[in-house]
């Protein structure tokens, strides 16, 4: 059995010879077809085409198990973000800064100021920046608060996270 690859390369020797022996392009055509070259690499070609077409039935199942994955997957990010959120709540109204365990040692830190943006309409103008719409830049904004310079509409804000280590 005879590659597809293979008959290419010899349907294309076969058309450099004959393009390079002087014969009108019926003569060529003619003499290209009588080789058989043109039947095997048509056979080939539904041959390779009905595997494709093969391979292709497998995706729409293949698409619905990566939704199924992506949704299973978000589910259990919500889960333990919920958890160590419950964690640090918990941790909070309690006044527990640390927890030491055999596996893990969990503590509460304080985030480095955000900026918070509680009316973006009292942002000044020199503090926007242009992307497809004017948008805050935050990092502006947060050099002027940090100055002591009051920005309309912004204030900074000190959160806390959960870090285990």
């Amino acid at each position: 059995m005879t590659a597809l690859y293979d008959l290419a390369g010899q349907y294309r020797q076969l058309a450099e010879r004959l393009a390079n022996m002087d014969l009108d392009a019926e003569t060529v055509a003619d003499t290209i077809e009588a080789s058989g070259l043109t039947d095997e690499i048509n056979a080939k070609a539904q041959g390779v085409l009905l595997v494709a077409k093969q391979a292709e039935q497998y995706l729409p199942h293949i698409d619905a198990e990566i939704a199924r994955l992506r949704a299973l997957k978000a589910r259990h990010e919500r889960i333990a973000a919920g958890l160590r959120d419950y964690l640090k709540v918990n941790m909070q109204q309690a006044g527990i800064e640390r927890i030491e365990c055999p596996l893990f040692d969990v503590s509460l830190r304080t985030n480095p100021p955000a900026v918070e943006v509680f009316d973006e309409a009292q942002v000044p103008v020199a503090l926007l920046r242009v992307t497809r719409k004017y948008e805050v830049d935050k990092a502006a904004v947060k050099a002027e608060l940090k100055a002591g310079r009051e920005v309309a509409g912004c204030r900074l804000v000190n959160g806390t996270r959960l870090v285990v280590a």
